[in-house]
């Protein structure tokens, strides 16, 4: 039996090594309690809700998250750099967006995410004042989802148009190793404002580049009410490249 005896206690050795290891891996791969992570972006232009913000003109775009990952709790910040509101008649050049909420799983692949998000403009002297803010809800499938947001405020400036809605359905479907297709629809209804109530979509690629990621998109919409200086469509079809760093 001599010749037996080393090969299992080598073997016992092996197990009981990797069955000591396998915690220390599972713990390094478990997210921490309290995580924040930061981002920034170089647009070729910002267009929200398939409407440009900027005269289709570059942005400079970044923010800040943090979530607690027991509970699902999250907080945020974000930036950009815009033109609509001097367009307006107004005077800011910035749009700062604070939000919060919670998402988690309701079953296996099916999940939840409702909050808030005010979109500030310091300064902007609109009459109505541009500054809005919403209250949403998420149910995702897997890769797709569906979202309505509603307005608890007057929308973007609009008069009366407290409990404006946008319906969001969309998909992010990996096609290959680091590739993303993005498709997306909407519906923005702004209420006792029709004519400025319209369809908005999406069809864009996102490649993980390693160092940072890298999005294409067609994005159009079905309205020309909204325009720029010299009676530009703003929500005409166009390409919007996204360069973004997350760290």
């Amino acid at each position: 039996m001599t010749h037996l005896t080393q090969p299992l206690k080598l073997a016992a050795a092996v197990a009981l090594a990797l069955s000591t290891l396998a915690p220390l891996a599972q713990a390094e791969e478990k997210k921490p309690d309290d995580e924040v992570t930061f981002n920034a972006s170089l647009a070729s232009t910002y267009r929200y809700r398939g409407i440009g913000q900027t005269r289709e003109k570059p942005a400079l775009q970044g923010g800040a998250d943090y979530v607690n990952n027991p509970t699902g709790f999250y907080l945020g910040t974000w930036l950009s750099t815009i033109k609509w509101i001097k367009d307006a008649g107004g005077d800011s050049n910035v749009e700062w967006d604070v939000y919060g909420g919670k998402r988690g799983e309701l079953a296996k692949d099916i999940t939840y995410d409702v909050g808030f998000l005010s979109y500030i403009y310091a300064s902007n002297g609109l009459k109505p004042s541009a500054n809005t803010t919403e209250i949403y809800g998420q149910v995702g499938f897997g890769p797709a989802y569906l979202k309505y947001s509603n307005s608890t405020t007057n929308l973007f400036g609009f008069a009366n148009s407290k409990n404006s809605g946008y319906l969001d359905v969309g998909a992010n479907l990996d096609v290959a190793e680091g590739l993303q297709l993005n498709l997306h629809a909407g519906r923005q209804t702004v209420k006792n404002n029709g004519a400025f109530s319209y369809n908005d979509y999406k069809v864009g690629l996102t490649k993980d580049l390693g160092f940072a990621s890298l999005s294409g998109a067609i994005i159009g919409t079905d309205t020309d009410a909204y325009t720029g200086p010299g009676g530009k469509n703003l929500g005409k079809t166009t390409l919007v490249v996204i360069l973004t760093k997350t760290f």
